[in-house]
């Protein structure tokens, strides 16, 4: 007669895949904070802005540019007659504008009316 043996397979804990120190949690944790405070930031949004020189601040409204809208029909919709190209000036200092050149879906603050 012949003896058959037998053999358990092995059964091995799995590995974690990913195993952080304290200093790598802290890391994380970190670098969590940074990206939610980013994101809040960008999002925020403010009704009241100034221009460059750190003047009064003025109420504004934000408005999103259409396509083929132009920063001087901007301008003189919420201008008053004669003074579209101060209006122009104004909407440029506030939103930190080096030329009028506008691209559609842009958010402009522009003085409140």
């Amino acid at each position: 007669m012949s003896t058959i043996t037998f053999t358990a397979p092995r059964v091995t804990a799995p590995r974690p895949t990913l195993r952080l120190t304290r200093r790598g949690r802290i890391v994380v944790f970190v670098a969590a904070c940074l990206i939610v405070m980013a994101t809040a930031l960008m999002l925020g949004t403010s009704s009241v802005a100034t221009d460059s020189a750190g003047g009064d601040p003025t109420r504004t409204e934000m408005i999103r540019v259409d396509h083929g809208q132009t920063l001087w029909g901007i301008a003189a919709q919420i201008a008053d007659d004669g003074e579209v190209r101060e209006m122009v000036t104004t909407i440029k200092k506030l939103n930190a504008l080096d030329s009028s050149v506008l691209m559609a879906g842009q958010v402009l603050h522009i003085p409140a009316s």
